[in-house]
């Protein structure tokens, strides 16, 4: 069996971004921020011309999908106990036990993830990926795609997406 894959880790595939993990026991860590770093691996058919997908193709969706998370707080939408609500003056209000924070809306990015885990930011990024691939190379078979995202070096979390059920 013969397969193909492209991968890309390149200097401005980066984001940074203010969060805060919540522990199954409650606890949470202060708010703090992490430079991270995303390399992708896809595995696809091969093209007539001998590609699975250009490279110069592939870059400036993850650089896009980088930028919208870069110089953000990021926010878990979906965690059963953190709050958030968006005041008529434009600032987002988050509560989590008895903790308070408010910042403008346009330094918030709240994502559709249970916890801001380095494990969760990268299935985010995955699936996002996987979705503009789809969209906007819709000739483009993706087998298998794994993304990785370094929150700190040596440090992080790979999703992995397979067409295979």
């Amino acid at each position: 069996m013969e397969r193909w894959s492209i991968a890309v880790n390149k200097e401005a595939f980066k984001f940074s971004s203010a969060h805060f993990l919540i522990f199954p026991d409650g606890s949470a860590e202060r708010l703090h921020g992490h430079n991270y770093r995303v390399s992708v691996a896809l595995y696809g058919e091969l093209s007539r011309f001998g590609l699975v997908l250009d490279f110069n193709r592939m870059k400036p969706l993850v650089k896009k999908i980088c930028k919208r998370l870069n110089e953000q707080w990021l926010i878990p939408g979906e965690h059963a106990v953190l709050t958030h609500s968006l005041r008529a003056d434009g600032v987002v209000e988050v509560r989590y036990l008895d903790r308070y924070y408010a910042a403008p809306q346009e330094d918030v990015t709240i994502l559709p993830i249970n916890n801001t885990s380095v494990e969760n930011l990268s299935a985010w990024f995955g699936r996002t990926l996987l979705e503009e691939i789809h969209a906007q190379f819709p000739d483009v078979t993706v087998e298998e795609m794994t993304v990785s995202v370094e929150e700190t070096a040596g440090q992080r979390a790979q999703y992995h997406y397979s067409a295979q059920a």
